[in-house]
């Protein structure tokens, strides 16, 4: 009897186990929003939307703000569309502009007595929808940036400070955010005369930089300088910041590759930004890691906590490959782009079951000086918050990938 009784809990165990794998067979996969048959530009462009479907939150804001961070995405998704003609992605761009300007013009949350370089970033989206569109707010938005640059307070040699709030400093950062725009802005609505003289002052920027961010033994680049030598984490001799931030370098490359997209042939200051950007691709490369990525403090990769960074690692990609395929940088570097990006895709991408890609590993935030006090040490690049998805990040991940055609 007892065996009889083991036999039919065996045959009930079995067939209801074969009806709970048949109900697990029958459920369905989570449908793909996002397809993985889609190039990781546009893949990155649509997960960016379906993260933050209000354009003016970018950059896991909880209110709209004018600021470089969308301007930087949007202007990676304007080329991605330009490729692939998806309305979508184009009314995701427009709907940034659309909310932050007033029809008369006025930028919400922009003060030009600021005078902050980060503020004019968002510049070059504005050309995008203007020269689409040809809303004349969009046009009084652009005079109102370049105003700005007009009026920017400098060093003594005409360097721009990268804030009002931050007097007699040049950041590495400030060069990207001001002069692609400054150079556009010259070359469409200025007369060839004082077009010129604003080129000059383009390359004098790039010129200061290479005469004073520039360490002559490594090739790299400190992230900040002191002209008054005040600030606490400014050298006292130099002027300079402490650390070879690697964000920070990547700005400074971008600035490179895209303002020659403006600065013309002729000019006698040309010569010398692709002058700089074969130093500056040849010091890189040096400090690329094995995994093709780089670290956070370029550098110093034994240090402990010291970690590989996907910002710089995106910025730094895509600097090399648009600088092979512009003529400007040997072929030989595009081995080291092609790299770097299977190195971002190896150890900062992942992929979630509805196709939308992240970015990982992304150092949040990093400055100098301010409230609290950023002194540009060690532990302070590495201490910042380390999280997924950063729009410094995902913007260069799209264009990195653009240029390598991916």
């Amino acid at each position: 009897m007892k065996n009889i009784t083991l036999i039919t809990i065996l045959a009930l165990s079995f067939f209801t186990s074969c009806k709970e794998e048949k109900k697990q067979a029958e459920v369905p996969k989570q449908e793909m929003e996002i397809s993985d048959s889609l190039k990781w530009s546009e893949r990155m462009a649509l997960s960016e939307i379906k993260r933050f479907p209000d354009p003016t939150l970018l950059d896991f804001r909880d209110k709209p703000k004018w600021s470089y961070t969308p301007g930087l995405v949007l202007q990676a998704m304007s080329k991605v569309y330009e490729q692939i003609n998806n309305q979508k992605i184009y009314d995701y761009i427009y709907e940034y502009p659309d909310k932050m300007i007033e029809k008369n013009g006025t930028i919400k949350t922009y003060k030009m007595s600021n005078y902050n370089l980060d503020m004019i970033k968002a510049g070059d989206i504005m050309y995008y929808v203007y020269n689409k569109t040809q809303e004349p707010r969009f046009k009084k938005v652009i005079d109102t940036l370049h105003k700005q640059l007009e009026g920017q307070p400098t060093t003594s040699e005409g360097g721009f400070w990268h804030k009002k709030i931050y007097p007699y400093q040049m950041w590495l950062d400030g060069l990207y955010m001001a002069e692609p725009f400054h150079a556009k802005y010259a070359k469409d609505y200025m007369s060839p005369v004082e077009a010129n003289k604003v080129y000059d002052k383009i390359v004098l920027q790039f010129d200061l930089i290479e005469k004073y961010s520039r360490d002559s033994e490594t090739g790299l680049y400190y992230h900040g300088w002191d002209e008054s030598r005040e600030q606490k984490w400014a050298n006292k001799e130099t002027g300079l910041s402490e650390n070879f931030w690697s964000r920070g370098m990547g700005w400074y490359g971008m600035a490179l590759v895209d303002v020659l997209d403006y600065l013309p042939e002729n000019h006698q200051g040309r010569a010398r930004i692709i002058k700089y950007l074969n130093q500056y691709a040849e010091a890189i490369v040096k400090y690329q890691d094995k995994s093709g990525t780089w670290f956070q403090v370029l550098n110093l990769p034994e240090r402990e906590g010291n970690y590989l960074e996907a910002t710089g690692t995106s910025m730094f990609t895509y600097t090399l490959a648009k600088g092979v395929n512009k003529g400007y940088l040997p072929n030989t570097y595009l081995e080291n782009a092609n790299k770097a990006f299977q190195g971002s895709l190896d150890l900062f991408i992942t992929v979630e079951d509805n196709g939308v890609v992240n970015l990982n590993k992304c150092c949040g935030v990093a400055g100098l000086g301010g409230d609290p006090y950023r002194d540009g040490t060690f532990e302070y690049y590495i201490g910042e918050i380390i999280r997924s998805n950063d729009p410094k990040g995902t913007g260069p991940f799209i264009m990195a990938a653009l240029e390598l055609n991916k």
